[in-house]
């Protein structure tokens, strides 16, 4: 985790003192089970809660015990029993560490989602707010970074917002399958450890019950995780570079806001560099990265190994708050974002009609001709307005082929640029209902 690119509320679910707070948690919710099942005596329950519930726990002396019995769990039970005294014999009973890891990091990653699933929340609020304002502004569509034909901007962010409710539920699904608690003992059999406190635990904690833990809740359950962080991530990735490429000199429709002092190259006092979209570009590719090596920790041996263990120290933390970050970098970029409709409209008339050209060829196959001799026809006279021969329109009007098929005044009609946008309200009450 980098402060640069962290924001605080995400950065807070990943801290030690979180972290101990929820293993606090899952021990004495377990303890009460226990003290209901005749167990453990209730007063030893209700005491680990007293002492516990206020309790400060201390990082450095848990991590001063773990240097010495190297074992992380231990020294935090260890340190725990400081507390509470001599109850704490009654603490994790029939249990084993992995009930209390993967019960906490499925809490953790619970806690995550919903700040990303925030996120997004926020994110779409200005995504809808912006294709509303441009819903009819006419703009270039391109394919293969060519100009195609006319669409309107608020169509481009329309199929953002779209996208993005797709992200949001995959984020919402992930949660689903992440959230579950698994305190079954070694090798998840239950063997020392009633299944009645799984199902306490998870129902205080707010999870579900892994239905088979085989002591270690299965990786396929954080692979997905990862993976809808990782789709996530580059549907943020697709609409940075929309936005770069729109801010393009030559091309210029739309560019990030420029704060008054800010300040663009070190050397050229006259740039205004797209470095928000360019960063966050930069952390999808992270966030991404994260991805493979959840899926590679799905296999593990036998019933359980722990060579996912340091993997998800990384990738937990890291890729929550590099997306958090991310998320709420892009909102504001759009909620900022500054559209320039006049260019649009240049860069549309830039080809001189060329845009109309699949309009021309499909009347001309409607009067009589062939589709490929329409093509063909069609393509020669837009060759030439490439080359700078004169506009679409009038190279057409004064070829005879053409006319023979099509007379001026309808040719004239084929050059609406309205025709192109007749859709547009289909298209929001699609997206936006």
């Amino acid at each position: 985790m980098i402060p640069r690119y962290a924001r605080e509320q995400m950065v807070l679910i990943w801290s030690p003192e979180t972290k101990f707070r929820i293993w606090f948690e899952i021990e004495a919710h377990a303890t009460d089970a226990l003290a209901e099942l005749g167990v453990v005596p209730k007063e030893a329950a209700k005491k680990v809660w007293e002492k516990g519930k206020d309790a400060k726990f201390e990082v450095a002396r848990i991590d001063a015990i773990e240097r010495e019995v190297k074992h992380d769990v231990i020294a935090f039970l260890t340190h725990l029993a400081e507390i509470v005294g001599p109850e704490a014999r009654f603490v994790h009973q029939g249990m084993t560490s992995s009930d209390v890891l993967d019960t906490c990091l499925s809490v953790q990653l619970a806690r995550a989602a919903d700040l990303l699933i925030a996120d997004m929340d926020a994110l779409l609020a200005a995504l809808k707010k912006r294709a509303l304002e441009y819903k009819m502004t006419p703009t270039i569509g391109r394919s293969h970074g060519i100009h195609a034909e006319p669409t309107t901007f608020g169509v481009k962010l329309a199929g953002f917002y779209a996208e993005f409710i797709r992200a949001r539920a995959r984020l919402v699904t992930a949660r689903s399958e992440i959230a579950t608690c698994a305190i079954s003992g070694a090798v998840g059999t239950f063997a020392n450890i009633d299944p009645f406190v799984e199902e306490y635990v998870a129902k205080k904690m707010n999870l579900a019950v892994e239905p088979v833990s085989s002591q270690v809740i299965p990786r396929d359950r954080h692979a997905a995780y990862f993976a809808a962080l990782a789709v996530v991530a580059s549907s943020l990735e697709r609409l940075a570079l929309e936005i770069r490429h729109l801010q393009r000199t030559e091309v210029l429709e739309a560019e990030e806001y420029f704060s008054p002092g800010q300040k663009g190259s070190s050397a050229m006092p006259h740039k205004r560099n797209p470095v928000l979209t360019e960063n966050v570009t930069g952390l999808a590719r992270m966030v991404r990265s994260y991805a493979l090596p959840a899926m590679e920790n799905v296999a593990l041996w036998h019933e359980r190994d722990i060579s996912h263990s340091s993997v998800e120290r990384y990738i937990g933390p890291d890729a929550t708050i590099t997306l958090d970050f991310a998320l709420n970098r892009m909102t504001g970029v759009i909620e900022k974002l500054v559209v320039y409709p006049k260019r649009m409209q240049e860069n549309l008339d830039r080809t001189h009609g060329l845009v109309h050209s699949q309009r021309v060829m499909l009347a001309l196959t409607q009067g009589g001709m062939a589709r490929d001799d329409a093509y063909k026809l069609v393509q020669r006279n837009a060759m030439r307005t490439w080359n700078g021969e004169g506009a679409l329109l009038d190279l057409l009007k004064a070829d005879p082929e053409v006319t023979g098929k099509l007379p001026p005044q309808k040719l004239e009609s084929l050059f609406d640029l309205g025709y192109h946008l007749k859709q547009v309200d289909t298209i929001f009450k699609r997206v936006f209902g």
